[in-house]
């Protein structure tokens, strides 16, 4: 004899059924959810990662035009601000330094007041999302950025 434990017409074991569903709709939710908002981490990175490269060709190009030193870049200040900015930005590269003039042609020889230094950095970074959703099928992403500064 089977005893029926609730309604007679079963609806007490059809509830064991729903929250067992229940869970499995959750669980694909949840893990769509935790998708979404690595995405938005790695997307929020990308921003911060772009705009602190602009912001380090701008500072460096700066602190280099005011202090030339003996070759353009190897003034103590400009080393500091590289320093510094490398300490901002994780995986900041070594900058490149240009004298160009004004329609952006390399400059022979030593800068002048009135040339332009050119300072061209770059900083990799791996997007955590692009590691665990797509199993490493993006790669390291490079933001890259360059400035350009009057001389005084």
């Amino acid at each position: 004899m089977t005893r029926h434990h609730g309604r007679a017409d079963g609806r007490l074991a059809a509830r064991g059924r729903e929250d067992g569903q229940s869970i499995v709709e959750f669980s694909i939710s949840l893990l769509v959810f935790l998708a979404m908002l690595l995405v938005i981490f790695d997307v929020g990175r990308g921003i911060y990662m772009s705009n602190g490269v602009a912001e380090a060709a701008r500072e460096i190009a700066r602190t280099t035009s005011v202090h030339r030193g003996a070759t353009l870049g190897a003034s103590a200040e400009t080393a500091e601000t590289v320093a510094t900015q490398q300490g901002l930005i994780p995986g900041l590269g070594t900058p490149t330094y240009t004298c160009v003039d004004i329609a952006g042609a390399t400059v022979s020889g030593t800068c002048a007041a009135g040339d332009y230094v050119k300072v061209s950095v770059a900083a990799s970074w791996q997007p955590i999302a692009g590691q665990i959703l797509l199993f490493g099928i993006v790669g390291p992403l490079t933001a890259r950025s360059a400035s350009v500064v009057q001389i005084p």
